[in-house]
C-alpha cells in the first residue's frame, strides 16, 4: 500500500490562496489556506504532481511526526519513533533546520544533535550534518543532503522533510538576473491572481531579467514549471521510479505553442533584454516571448486587449523612491490612455508610488519582494 503522507506546500505571504487554486486545478483536495501554505494528503504521486506543476508555492514537505516535549528525553523518544526509512538512506548527509518558539527546548542545535543521534542509532551507522540557521537563506545549498525541519512551538514538536531540494522558484531558466530580481513563484503568483491563463496579450515594459514574460509564456504553453529540475524526493527509498518519469513525460506533450500570442517584454536597458532572451531560451519559451529595448514612452499595446504586469522599480534597492514619482505618474497616463482596455497591474512598494498613479487601484495581493513589503496593484479605469 502507498504510503500517505501530511503535506504542505509553503509559499511566500499572501500566495497561498492562489496557492490552494492550484491544487484545486490539480485535482488535489486540500485544507483552507493558512499565512504561510496550504495543508494536503499525497502519496508519492501527488508529491511529483504538485512539484512539477505548482507555480506558486516556494517548497513541499512532508510531516513524519508531532510529538509533545518538555525534554530531551521525551525529544529523543520521539524521534526515535519517526518512519526515517521513508526519506533517509542508512548514512545519508541530513540538512537540519530548527527553529524553537515559546518551549522549553530551546537550544536548537541541542535539539538537532538529539535528532541526528537517533536517525543514526535508527540505521546504526554515523549521519553526516549540514546545520542550517534561521540566518541561512532558505535555499541554502545542501548537496545531496536530506533536509529535516523541526519546529518546536510551545512544547510541540513537529518534524518534516523536504520534497522539493531546492526552492521550487528555481525552474532551471534564470541564470541571468537584473538588480532586483523578482522570484518566479511570485510573478507566477500575480499573473494567476489577475486570472491570466495565456489566452490573452501580454506585456511588461520594466521586464528585467525577463520573469514576467516568461512565466506569462509558460502558463500559455501550458509547460510544467519543474520540467527540467531535480527534486529531492527522487531519491528517497522506497520512492517509484516510474512514476516521476511519466509524469515529466506528460508535462512534455502538454506544452502547447502559440505563437500568434503577443507575449512581449520590454526594458530600456540592453543588458536585461540580452538577460531575458536567454533566460527565455533556456526556459524553452523562445518562440512565444519576444524581448526589445524601449523606454516606456514608446510602448504601444499590441493587441485590443490584454494584460500588463510589472514589478514596477521600488526606489530602496534600485534607483530613488522620490525620482521615481513620475515614471508612476506616466504608468497611469497609460493606463488611462492607450492601455485602458487592458489590466494593469504593478508590484509596488510606496503608497506615494500609488498615489502617483492618480487613478483607482485595487489591492490583488500583499506579500514580500526579497525582503520588501510590496503590494500587488490593479489600477482600476
Amino acid at each position: 500500500m502507498s504510503t500517505i503522507w501530511s503535506a504542505f506546500a509553503i509559499t511566500a505571504p499572501g500566495i497561498a490562496p492562489v496557492t490552494a487554486a492550484e491544487l484545486t486545478a490539480l485535482g488535489i483536495p486540500h485544507e483552507p489556506p493558512t499565512a504561510d501554505g496550504v495543508a494536503f494528503s499525497a502519496d508519492y504521486r501527488t508529491i511529483a504532481l504538485a512539484n512539477l506543476w505548482l507555480r506558486t508555492a516556494s517548497r513541499v514537505i512532508v510531516r513524519l511526526g508531532e510529538f509533545k516535549a518538555q525534554g530531551f528525553a521525551e525529544l529523543e523518544k520521539g524521534a526515535a519513533k519517526l518512519p526515517w526509512f521513508q526519506v533517509l538512506l542508512p548514512g545519508q548527509a541530513v540538512a537540519m533546520r530548527v527553529t524553537c518558539r515559546k518551549s522549553r527546548l530551546y537550544h536548537s542545535d541541542a535539539v538537532a544533535e538529539r535528532v541526528v543521534r537517533q536517525i543514526a542509532k535508527h540505521f546504526g551507522v554515523d549521519v553526516p550534518v549540514v546545520r542550517l540557521t534561521d540566518s541561512d537563506d532558505d535555499d541554502a545549498p545542501t548537496d545531496e543532503a536530506q533536509r529535516i525541519l523541526v519546529r518546536i512551538v510551545h512544547d510541540i514538536v513537529t518534524v518534516s522533510a523536504d520534497t522539493s531540494g531546492e526552492l521550487l522558484h528555481r525552474r532551471g531558466y534564470r541564470q541571468a538576473v537584473a538588480k532586483a530580481p523578482l522570484r518566479e513563484t511570485v510573478a507566477a503568483a500575480c499573473l494567476l491572481a489577475t486570472d491570466y491563463d495565456g489566452t490573452q496579450a501580454f506585456i511588461d515594459p520594466m521586464c528585467g531579467s525577463g520573469t514576467f514574460p516568461i512565466e506569462a509564456a509558460m502558463i500559455a504553453r501550458h509547460q510544467a514549471p519543474g520540467r527540467a529540475r531535480p527534486f529531492a524526493f527522487e531519491h528517497w527509498p522506497g520512492a517509484d521510479r516510474d512514476v516521476l518519469p511519466g509524469l515529466r513525460r506528460a508535462t512534455k506533450a502538454a506544452g502547447i505553442d502559440i505563437p500568434e500570442l503577443p507575449i512581449i517584454g520590454s526594458d530600456r536597458d540592453p543588458g536585461a533584454i540580452r538577460m531575458s532572451t536567454e533566460n527565455a531560451e533556456r526556459a524553452g519559451v523562445s518562440a512565444l516571448v519576444s524581448f526589445e529595448q524601449k523606454t516606456l514612452d514608446a510602448i504601444e499595446p499590441p493587441a485590443e486587449f490584454g494584460s500588463w504586469c510589472s514589478n514596477a522599480p521600488y526606489g530602496r534597492r534600485v534607483g530613488n523612491a522620490d525620482a521615481l514619482t513620475g515614471l508612476f505618474v506616466q504608468i497611469g497616463k497609460l493606463a488611462r490612455g492607450a492601455f485602458s482596455e487592458w489590466r494593469v497591474a504593478l508590484l509596488m512598494a510606496e503608497q506615494g508610488h500609488v498615489k502617483a498613479l492618480q487613478s483607482p487601484v485595487t489591492e490583488i495581493l500583499h506579500t514580500r519582494v526579497g525582503g520588501i513589503q510590496v503590494g500587488f496593484y490593479g489600477i482600476e479605469v
